[in-house]
């Protein structure tokens, strides 16, 4: 569409500024046709070149920056690209200067071969332990239909007086791989008898001075009672082979190599070794609540003290075939005293009757 000059009041005429005078509109680009039916001839620079040029005056960088710099704009070139202003640094706070301690140092391999050396995984190693009358704690079987040498060895072990117990596999994969369904806790320790513990007592030519622990399933309670049974010059420390802790690696360690000095047996039924034990005269004493005061007992002769475990005490049987039950006396708010505690308190009270 055109617009001429002779248009008629020139409504939507479009003025030519750089001509200076109205113009044809597409009049200024090649290949456009005039009012006469004639094309232009090539691109005129006076008028588009013009208007462009006009343009260029409008969008110089002068007019640019005018005219788009408002309010947060950022105006265009080298202004735009600057770098964003630095956040402020946080505060100091009272945490860079707390004390952090490092990471626990990594266990050694030699720590960890002292941990698991009573630990027995698979069936060779355990079929020959047994052979060898080795000390077994405990024997670990996986669930299920036990099978070849896997029932040899669980017979052999239920022969020899050993715990058997039944468990997950997930919970063998936990302690040992390759273990082939087994796994068993040999003692840290080997273990005496009650025969040798009477011997030894009578060739030193002492009354029999023996503790009994019914249910002490704490190796650090067994430790810690080892060691002061040493040091009262106890002739040994008997355990019940179920219900109770043996001798195992942490317990030999709570000793601090007591030990070594003190024999410690394992016998099936502690009711039966009490028995046997009144028959050669010796006394027994139960540890409890409700029992006459320690100070008052008469510990002269040979003594068996019962001691039993913090939570339950000890057994209701085994209480009916003590002799006597003895008691400590409690002053303060609690009411209960640490098992290995309250029996090295005891134990000095024989030691200071057996003087006298």
């Amino acid at each position: 569409m055109a617009y001429y000059n002779d248009a008629p009041g020139r409504k939507g005429l479009k003025k030519d500024h750089t001509a200076g005078s109205w113009a044809d509109e597409g009049s200024e680009y090649r290949g456009a046709k005039r009012s006469d039916g004639k094309k232009f001839g090539g691109r005129k620079e006076s008028s588009y070149e013009g208007k462009r040029g006009h343009r260029d005056d409008r969008f110089s960088k002068d007019n640019r920056s005018s005219r788009y710099d408002r309010g947060d704009r950022k105006p265009y070139g080298a202004d735009r690209r600057q770098a964003a202003p630095a956040e402020p640094k946080p505060a100091p706070s009272f945490r860079d200067h707390e004390f952090r301690p490092s990471a626990p140092a990594p266990v050694s391999v030699q720590e960890t071969i002292e941990v698991n050396e009573n630990l027995l995984a698979g069936r060779n190693p355990i079929r020959e332990a047994l052979r060898a009358g080795r000390d077994i704690e405990k024997l670990m079987v996986q669930k299920g239909e036990l099978t070849g040498s896997a029932r040899e060895i669980v017979q052999m072990a239920r022969e020899q007086h050993i715990v058997v117990q039944e468990v997950e596999k997930t919970r063998l994969d936990e302690l040992a791989r390759n273990h082939q369904g087994l796994i068993a806790f040999a003692s840290a320790y080997k273990y005496s008898t009650v025969e040798a513990m009477l011997e030894a007592a009578a060739k030193k030519g002492e009354d029999p001075f023996l503790i009994l622990l019914d249910g002490v399933t704490d190796p650090h309670n067994l430790g810690a009672i080892i060691r002061s049974a040493e040091c009262v010059g106890a002739h040994g420390v008997i355990v019940p082979e179920r219900r109770s802790v043996g001798l195992t690696t942490a317990a030999v360690k709570a000793s601090a190599g007591a030990v070594e000095h003190m024999k410690v047996a394992r016998v099936v039924n502690l009711n039966r070794t009490i028995d046997e034990l009144k028959a050669r005269n010796i006394w027994t004493y139960a540890l409890t609540m409700d029992g006459a005061d320690y100070e008052r007992v008469n510990f002269k002769g040979g003594v068996a003290l019962i001691v039993g475990s913090e939570g339950e005490g000890v057994s209701r049987l085994v209480l009916e075939n003590c002799d006597q039950k003895v008691s400590l006396p409690m002053a303060g708010h609690i009411d209960s005293l640490n098992a290995s505690v309250a029996a090295g308190v005891v134990m000095y009270r024989v030691l200071s009757s057996r003087r006298r």
